[in-house]
């Protein structure tokens, strides 16, 4: 079972919202291989993951991998949401952030306040 830690509405909008500049001016890993691989390379800087992927066992070694590496993880509701925050016209099981662009300050912020949620 995926560990995961209550994250408030506000928290998620803020994400996905940074997710979205990041998506215009920075560079984003799309899918669970994508995004495993930039976990592996430690090119990650903030993993997306999916609460509602089916089954849940696509993207379960996804917060163990980020662990392992020092990564923050956060869930988004639906893939929906994380596919249109990210761009796309389909959803997305997970999405990485590689490099933040003009987000670089907000995800500072945020990677900050997923730390507090986790402990």
């Amino acid at each position: 079972m995926i560990k995961k830690f209550d994250i408030p509405e506000e928290v998620v909008k803020e994400s996905l919202n940074i997710l979205e500049t990041t998506s215009k001016t920075g560079k984003i890993r799309k899918g669970t291989n994508e995004v495993t691989k930039a976990i592996e390379r430690k090119q990650a800087q903030l993993v997306y993951i999916a609460e509602d992927v089916n089954p849940p066992e696509i993207v379960m070694h996804l917060p163990i991998l980020c662990e392992e590496s020092k990564i923050n993880y956060t869930f988004v509701p639906t893939k929906e949401e994380l596919g249109i925050a990210a761009g796309l016209k389909v959803g997305s099981a997970s999405i990485a952030i590689v490099d933040a662009g003009e987000a670089k300050q907000s995800l500072k912020g945020l990677n900050s306040k997923i730390t507090e949620l986790r402990k």
